[in-house]
């Protein structure tokens, strides 16, 4: 078995499917969790791929971009889907949440730099909110289709901890209601239930993002 370490800031964040993954598949990995305070982040950015975080290392491998990352541990521990067009489809819902957090990014970036609170508010109702209920629907027309209650086929992959990870991150930030998107919330109370799942989610730093 290789050896892998996990390197992202002290959140949950991009880095929280992989994580999820890990557990999953019962796999040890080394946990390196980055706080801004520490400085560390600046020393190491310009030695990291692409200059970003998450990155996963294999073996002294590195591989950067959080859905890299993530697609690759759901092939190595059987969370990719198990057809070819299951895989497909759970790159498609990945791909879809990507657009999604690069239109829902604006809001995010207007408010870290100190923006007006009508240009916060403008950005929010004309960009932002367009972009999360557009999300919403796509998700919930997935799951009104399926009959097992995951995104994909008949059972979990890495699209569903992307979705369910990103639907905490929001709730906790105050952008999503569970009783206004019940099937949303039925698909994460089914994968937080999963045992490995919900141990680690009653065990982990619990962080805002």
């Amino acid at each position: 078995m290789p050896s892998f370490k996990l390197t992202y800031f002290d959140v949950r964040g991009y880095a929280e499917p992989a994580r999820i993954l890990f557990h999953l598949a019962g796999v040890a990995f080394e946990d390196k969790r980055i706080t801004h305070e520490s400085g560390d982040w600046e020393k190491m950015k310009d030695k990291t791929p692409f200059g970003q975080l998450p990155v996963l290392t294999v073996d002294g491998l590195d591989i950067p971009q959080s859905a890299a990352i993530i697609r690759y541990l759901a092939n190595k521990f059987g969370y990719a889907g198990k057809t070819p067009e299951e895989k497909a489809w759970a790159d498609a819902i990945v791909d879809q949440f990507k657009d999604f957090m690069n239109s829902f990014r604006q809001l995010i970036m207007a408010q870290r730099a100190g923006k007006t609170a009508d240009e916060i508010a403008k950005i929010s109702s004309d960009v932002a909110m367009p972009a999360r209920d557009s999300f919403f629907k796509i998700i919930e027309d997935l799951l009104k289709k399926s009959k097992s209650g995951f995104l994909v086929g008949d059972g979990l992959t890495f699209a569903d901890l992307v979705v369910v990870e990103n639907i905490t991150t929001l709730e906790k930030n105050k952008f999503f209601t569970a009783s206004e998107h019940p099937k949303i919330a039925a698909l994460r109370e089914k994968v937080y239930a999963i045992p490995a799942i919900k141990n680690w989610v009653a065990t982990r730093p619990d962080t805002q993002f």
